[in-house]
């Protein structure tokens, strides 16, 4: 039986971010990630993967292509972890293809953030520590 949602919980279980080009996609977070994302087809849709590990609590999501996915710089914003200093992804972006929509922001004792334009026409967001 799973957990109910508490401060225990995770609130995000799974995230999947648009794409019109699963390989430009893949490429692009791989290089500003640094990581390598795992590609399958399922149920007539293209995913590539972040490295995860569900047996430990961590949540997982990935890249998405299919008739239900279409990228936008509206909806759910999802912040993707970029610790240890988030600073060292936003360098990446731009020369990967993407655009710097929000530099790095103190959120004080919480960190920093930041957000991005992806190479599909996603804004997504980064947290981290430092």
């Amino acid at each position: 039986m799973s957990e109910k949602m508490s401060e225990n919980t995770n609130a995000l279980n799974w995230f999947e971010i648009p794409a019109t080009d699963i390989s430009r996609a893949t490429k692009f977070y791989e290089a500003i990630f640094e990581v390598k994302l795992a590609y399958m087809e399922m149920m007539g849709m293209k995913m590539a993967m972040f490295p995860t590990n569900p047996e430990g609590g961590k949540v997982g999501g990935g890249l998405c292509q299919s008739d239900m996915s279409t990228p936008s710089k509206t909806g759910v914003a999802v912040y993707l972890n970029a610790n240890p200093d988030l600073q060292l992804v936003i360098d990446r972006i731009e020369k990967i293809g993407g655009k710097v929509v929000m530099p790095k922001t103190s959120l004080g004792e919480n960190g920093f953030m930041s957000f991005f334009e992806d190479t599909e026409g996603n804004i997504v967001g980064l947290h981290s520590m430092g």
